[in-house]
């Protein structure tokens, strides 16, 4: 048994997609960020960063104590080494999959976050910080499609963790669509995904858990998630 602390977010959906595709059984904790379940002492024990998601697994592959572990992208890597899947075991496969995991971790979900937040959640226009990060993420959409017209996936062949990484940035806001006229084989690529059962599994859970999503912020979910507490 995984237990999930969960609240569907683009790095939420990131660790369901991988319990959906493994078979895991899993448990969801539901951490609703915008009331600041992130700071109760128990989630810090498991979470310092006070961010979700974060996992603990009653049954690690050491047979000891139960194993907690917090970041979105640990916890994929974690999975993966756990279960033996969706991170390669020969090298060169699993040097590519780390590649774009830890890129998706530095680069995609940072700046389509600060995206979202200037262009959707600011109290106020500021043209050079809406302007800057609209472009950035415009780059690294192109860096994707140009990895995506080599290979289907990210690390190559096989559907790995570092998709699952980077799916749930592409187009995480109704506002902002991505222009895959632009960028065709991205959009092949999210369709795929898309397409997938477990994909489909996993993002049905949000409306379950949080059936106010899209709704705009109050006063308080603003205080608790843009840390003016």
């Amino acid at each position: 048994m995984i237990d999930l602390y969960y609240w569907p977010t683009p790095n939420g959906h990131k660790i369901t997609l991988f319990l959906e595709e493994a078979g895991l059984e899993y448990r969801i904790h539901p951490l609703d960020i915008g009331k600041g379940d992130q700071f109760l002492p128990e989630f810090l024990a498991i979470s310092p960063n006070n961010k979700m998601p974060a996992i603990v697994d009653h049954a690690p592959a050491d047979g000891g104590a139960p194993v907690s572990v917090f970041e979105s992208g640990a916890i994929l890597l974690y999975l993966a080494e756990k279960t033996g899947r969706f991170l390669p075991a020969d090298l060169r496969g699993r040097a590519a999959t780390l590649e774009w995991l830890f890129w998706q971790m530095g680069g995609l979900g940072p700046m389509s976050g600060q995206m979202g937040h200037f262009n959707v959640y600011a109290p106020e226009r500021i043209p050079y910080a809406i302007e800057r990060y609209d472009s950035e993420v415009r780059r690294l959409h192109r860096v994707m499609d140009k990895r995506l017209a080599q290979s289907p996936y990210l690390a190559g062949e096989e559907y790995s963790i570092a998709d699952m990484a980077s799916y749930p940035w592409i187009g995480a806001y109704d506002r902002l669509p991505v222009d895959f006229d632009a960028f065709p084989y991205l959009q092949r690529w999210h369709q795929a995904i898309a397409a997938r059962p477990a994909t489909q599994r996993a993002y049905a859970l949000g409306p379950t858990v949080n059936p106010d999503a899209g709704k705009p912020l109050d006063e308080e979910a603003r205080r608790q998630l843009f840390g003016q507490r």
